[in-house]
């Protein structure tokens, strides 16, 4: 069984990588202490490969037709299965890999990879832009975006930008879609949503319930208008 997790940078995907390993999934190697697969500059490469296939409209708006239709470069496949050597080439029976970066290439990556378990993670967004991430500048990854100078408002974008990616591909054959929240607050029935999903025992990891709601004691702007919709479908409630 291949896995692997599709979420934002800051939106919790360590938890879900260090319960897989604790678990007995083989999740690569070397990691880093987020449980990223190294090294993760074959990623980052194939996430510049496919940017220019993205055509920006302007407006926070993106048009996916082109990255969904067309072929996929050898280039990007070539990168792609360098950076996860370590993973495609073990004998465990149950592996995969975890690095923030794979959701800004998941339309390839579900083309390549289809049949694998794909675990969806989300994080309420007030949370997930409170902290610096190498994605908070889509454009040093070659993604077309307005720019603004506000580090809060770019990283707000880049929120945005990785729902709508997600959202450009038709659910694959085997997904799971999970709260961070409810890992920290429901920790066992969310754990037995993954053990009844992938078919193995979950084991379970100490969980910071302070993780969640730091926004409520943050002074910057953490709110945008354009989260509500997506906020709204995820069950996060509105102030």
């Amino acid at each position: 069984m291949l896995i692997t997790i599709i979420g934002r940078g800051h939106s919790g995907t360590r938890s879900i990588s260090h319960t897989l390993s604790a678990s007995g999934v083989f999740m690569g190697a070397p990691l880093n202490g987020s449980g990223d697969l190294l090294p993760p500059e074959k990623m980052y490469e194939a996430c510049r490969v496919f940017a220019p296939y993205v055509t920006y409209e302007g407006n926070n708006r993106w048009d996916f037709t082109k990255v969904n239709t067309c072929e996929i470069p050898s280039e990007f496949k070539v990168l792609i299965e360098e950076y996860l050597h370590s993973v495609l080439t073990s004998d465990a029976e149950n592996k995969g890999w975890k690095i923030p970066e794979t959701t800004l290439v998941y339309p390839w990556i579900a083309r390549m990879f289809p049949d694998i378990k794909y675990i969806f993670w989300v994080r309420d967004p007030r949370d997930c832009i409170l902290g610096a991430h190498l994605t908070d500048d889509l454009g040093s990854f070659g993604v077309k975006y307005d720019k603004t100078g506000d580090v809060r408002h770019d990283r707000a974008v880049s929120w945005l930008y990785q729902r709508e990616i997600v959202r450009s591909v038709p659910e694959p054959k085997n997904a799971l879609y999970v709260r961070f929240e409810d890992m920290v607050f429901d920790q066992d029935n969310t754990i037995r949503r993954i053990s009844d999903y992938l078919g193995i025992p979950i084991a379970k990891i100490e969980m910071r319930p302070d993780s969640v709601g730091r926004y409520k004691k943050d002074d910057g702007v953490h709110m945008f208008d354009f989260f509500e919709g997506d906020m709204k479908d995820l069950g996060y409630e509105l102030e």
